[in-house]
């Protein structure tokens, strides 16, 4: 599933309250038919992430690691049983050829196939992805998409992502949430990514435009306002 809208429409706030680390002012909100809480070993998260320092050599077996017993109460495993289950997640991701390398010699979208086995190494239930295509080109984009949609299936996972640009996802979407003006539309890409539900999120016309892939340009006719 797919959580898209414009800046400040309140994509990453939803992601945050999903993993406890906001609260809400009004309402209630539950995962897993409970309060939000941090370090819920059941949901695993990849956050928006920017360059990695140059002083940055930890490697990447140990980050994985790390992530795994920072996640567990009491007797933890041995130090050798936490490496080979990191290994075992970066093995999933097609990263187990980068387990000694260091973070800062990675490219971006290497790191975001380190920081997917981190979100992994607990075997959570549910996997958040805030922005995961960033600062990654096209084709590593459409690669980490696979590997998402493979990994979270054979897994039986169930992903929600934020992204930017909808079409590198359209192909493997069971939903799509749609948050502007405060409103959400809620549906199968077919049904959310249309002139009269994104007019009536915007309160203003729409224009939905496909091409002959499949691809999707969202135009804000009157006020110019739209999303990519």
């Amino acid at each position: 599933m797919a959580i898209i809208g414009p800046n400040g429409a309140g994509k990453t706030l939803l992601m945050r309250l999903l993993l406890g680390l906001q609260q809400p002012i009004n309402g209630t909100i539950k995962t897993f038919n409970a309060q939000p809480k941090r370090g819920n070993p059941r949901i695993g998260y990849v956050p928006q992430r920017h360059l990695i320092d140059s002083d940055t050599n930890i490697e990447c077996l140990e980050l994985v690691r790390l992530a795994f017993s920072g996640n567990r109460w009491g007797f933890g495993l041995s130090s050798q049983k936490e490496r080979k289950v990191a290994f075992d997640a970066l093995e999933a991701v097609g990263a187990a050829d980068l387990a000694h390398q260091t973070l800062n010699a990675l490219s971006g979208g290497e790191l975001q196939r380190i920081f997917l086995a981190e979100a992994l190494v607990s075997n959570p239930e549910l996997l958040l992805l805030d922005e995961p295509l960033s600062n990654i080109d096209i084709k590593r984009s459409k690669e980490l998409v696979q590997l998402v949609n493979k990994v979270i299936r054979s897994r039986n996972v169930t992903a929600l992502l934020v992204a930017h640009d909808i079409n590198p996802l359209l192909p493997f979407l069971d939903k799509v949430v749609y948050i502007a003006n405060g409103k959400v539309a809620t549906g199968r890409p077919k049904e959310v990514l249309t002139s009269e539900s994104l007019t009536a999120l915007y309160g203003v016309h729409v224009e939905v435009i496909r091409d002959s892939r499949g691809n999707v340009a969202i135009i804000g006719i009157e006020d110019h306002h739209g999303d990519e």
